[in-house]
């Protein structure tokens, strides 16, 4: 079995020392490839920039920018037989980047754009025997919009959450979704759990 995952956070470079990003850890990304090395998986682990022990065994390739996501992502899924994307990468970025450090201003316009859908372009080449796992962090409306997401992206299980998931956080709610319509609540589950949870549907799916 061989696992493409994504994890940790994207950025988006403003001038050489200014970015936007979140506050996503890569913890959960990071967790489910020592889950998946756990079951003798050929993993591949993509991630931003995080401070999470690589674990033992994994081939990690480095992504800081939603493009190099993309293009880490569209080169090692054709491969792949499940992709398990939990990075959070940015929706935006500047429209163009400083070359030079911004001086202080007293007001100030950033124009961003916005950055490439990767799950739908994956969406548009995956072959009937691969499985695409996603995230949805949501803010409202966390079950009709991780579906809608689920749907649009070809997605075969979602995992919806919200911003209490981001970081070193306890606990949290969370729901997966499945493609055939199933759902399952949780009102408290850790990381650690929901790593072991996932890796455990990844033969089922």
């Amino acid at each position: 079995m061989k696992v493409l995952i994504t994890a940790g956070p994207a950025r988006e470079y403003i001038d050489p020392v200014r970015f936007i990003s979140n506050p996503s850890t890569g913890k959960m990304g990071f967790l489910i490839a020592k889950e998946c090395m756990k079951q003798g998986y050929e993993v591949v682990l993509v991630s931003g920039s995080s401070s999470c022990e690589i674990p033992s065994g994994v081939a990690f390739v480095e992504a800081e920018t939603a493009v190099e996501m993309e293009e880490s992502v569209i080169k090692y899924f054709p491969q792949a037989d499940v992709l398990v994307m939990s990075a959070a990468v940015s929706d935006w970025r500047p429209a163009v980047k400083s070359q030079e450090k911004i001086k202080r201003k007293e007001e100030w316009s950033l124009k961003l754009v916005p950055t490439a859908d990767i799950l739908k372009r994956v969406a548009k080449i995956k072959k009937p025997y691969q499985r695409i796992i996603g995230f949805a962090l949501e803010t409202g409306d966390i079950i009709k919009n991780a579906r809608k997401k689920l749907k649009e992206k070809d997605m075969d299980l979602i995992v919806a959450d919200t911003p209490a998931f981001f970081g070193e956080g306890e606990a949290s709610m969370v729901v997966f979704i499945y493609k055939d319509g199933k759902t399952e609540k949780y009102t408290e589950i850790t990381k650690e759990e929901i790593s072991k949870k996932i890796v455990s549907l990844i033969k089922t799916l």
